[in-house]
């Protein structure tokens, strides 16, 4: 499992190296984190400038002015405080049932390397005291609805700085508490909020991205636990391999559909029941075209972890502060648009992985289409064994027909209208974290299916991958003899694809 592969070698967060893979040892498994110390200078020289800027009484948006609508409002150096604090204050609007407390560490983490890249003006003080927060499990609970994906995660990262300032709510060893609390009980002191500190916390795309990422690298595992269900369906069903062949692969110069075909060569390897029928010469789309399907998303998934990998190490608050000019510009990389296109990319490459898996699983249950006994079970009428599996399948596959729909073509104003355009990005990476689950559930179905399916036939040689993956399955869900409640088998194989087992079992 991850978790005992993870490294114990503490994170240096410096803005600039940080890997998706980074984000899920601290969010997920608890990896302690650290400054850099170069990030540290540059923090150190950025808040320098916006403390001279504050005190020249020079009108800087965010520092001395109101914010969105009341930018034209000029603010004393003696306001400023004020200034900061209510602004989290009001911005803490969020509803909805809060955020897990992995999602929380990711956000947070993402917030923190954004602020070390050194554009921000933040006081260090603060970066310090959110490294503080999750190396000793301080979790803000920060509600999941409010964010229209521009402008920042406005009101969401407003919930998480509540916490920094002593205020707003948090958990701590699994019990939710004041945010004043928690800090005393793991000796923390709260910061006190000022230059644009606000305004760099909460102006940014750290939630839409902390969900996005996380729902990301579990689709990876549901790309790899698909492809490995549609093999052991293929050898279920006795498909045709030369569909895979290389020659046909190159012809069409895909890189993804390329990289499939080669993979259900590698799990197929050595199959005896691969290549057996006699009725016909050529199979179904579902088993014939998994490289041009699957691969599509393989593609796909190449494209939104190059998106998300590069704003993990990106500088989006608003306005920002450049040393070496003495400058503080306003412009708008808090907006969400490219994460928004991404997420809901991979929200549609996700569904089509459980869409083409769940017509997959409908030919193994039907006897017309599988040559099997109904159902997967012997004692057919007495027994309904895999007939409701299937129907919950379609049902998880209808629903993520209705998520995949793009938030991203949908916009609103705000803001007296000085915030006319906004991405829904948060609302896309919340939507795609659901297709995921539903998908790695859908799949689930399939491998519980093709493994009773195998055990249906005479017993051949299963391919050298695809035995590896069937008896993974059999080490936690035994053979359907008598019906018993499938949920809990489909919940244990979700397991395995989640925690990573299916893939580990997959790498040649």
């Amino acid at each position: 499992m991850r978790e005992q592969r993870k490294t114990e070698e503490t994170l240096i967060v410096s803005g600039e190296r940080l890997t998706l893979e980074n984000v899920r040892e601290v969010a997920v498994y608890g990896r302690k984190i650290a400054i850099d110390g170069d990030a540290r200078k540059r923090m150190d020289a950025s808040y320098a400038l916006v403390g001279e800027i504050l005190r020249s009484g020079r009108p800087t948006y965010g520092i001395s002015t109101g914010f969105g609508d009341f930018s034209r409002v000029h603010l004393s150096d003696a306001q400023n405080y004020r200034l900061q604090l209510n602004l989290i204050r009001s911005h803490a609007s969020g509803t909805g049932r809060p955020f897990d407390v992995k999602t929380v560490r990711a956000i947070m983490l993402l917030r923190l390397n954004a602020l070390c890249v050194g554009y921000s003006g933040v006081n260090p003080e603060i970066t310090d005291l959110l490294a503080s927060l999750l190396n000793r499990g301080v979790t803000p609970v920060i509600p999941e609805q409010g964010s229209l994906g521009a402008s920042g995660d406005l009101a969401n990262l407003a919930h998480m700085s509540l916490v920094l300032v002593g205020e707003g709510r948090a958990i701590v060893d699994g019990i939710e508490m004041s945010g004043g609390e928690a800090l005393a009980l793991k000796q923390l002191k709260p910061i006190r909020l000022c230059g644009k500190d606000g305004l760099a916390l909460i102006n940014g795309t750290a939630v839409m991205l902390g969900v996005g990422t996380l729902a990301y690298l579990e689709a990876e595992d549901v790309l790899q636990a698909a492809t490995g269900a549609a093999a052991l369906s293929f050898e279920a069903l006795h498909g045709f391999r030369n569909a895979y062949d290389n020659r046909i692969h190159k012809l069409r110069n895909k890189t993804g559909q390329i990289e499939i075909a080669s993979q259900m060569l590698r799990l197929l390897e050595g199959s005896a029941y691969a290549d057996t029928r006699t009725e016909d010469v050529q199979d179904a789309y579902t088993l014939r075209c998994v490289p041009q399907v699957h691969g599509a998303s393989f593609d796909a998934f190449a494209y939104i972890r190059e998106v998300l990998a590069s704003e993990a190490n990106a500088v989006t608050d608003n306005p920002l502060v450049f040393t070496q000019t003495g400058e503080v510009i306003s412009g708008g990389n808090f907006h969400g648009q490219p994460l928004a296109l991404a997420l809901d990319f991979l929200g549609i490459a996700v569904a089509e992985l459980a869409n083409i898996s769940e017509r997959r699983t409908e030919r193994l249950v039907n006897p017309q289409l599988s040559g099997l006994p109904a159902f997967l079970v012997e004692e057919g009428g007495v027994q309904s064994g895999f007939m409701i599996p299937q129907y919950v399948a379609a049902s998880l596959v209808s629903e993520n027909k209705v998520l995949a729909h793009p938030a991203s073509v949908d916009s609103i104003p705000s803001s007296a209208n000085k915030e006319d355009h906004v991405s829904m990005g948060a609302i896309a990476a919340r939507k795609v974290r659901t297709i995921v689950e539903n998908a790695r559930h859908v799949i689930a179905i399939e491998l519980m299916c093709a493994a009773q399916a195998i055990d249906l036939q005479e017993s051949r040689r299963l391919g050298e991958g695809t035995n590896r993956l069937y008896s993974l399955i059999r080490q936690y869900v035994p053979k359907l003899t008598e019906d018993r409640p499938p949920s809990a088998d489909i919940g244990l194989i979700a397991s395995l694809i989640a925690d990573g087992r299916v893939s580990e079992v997959m790498r040649f």
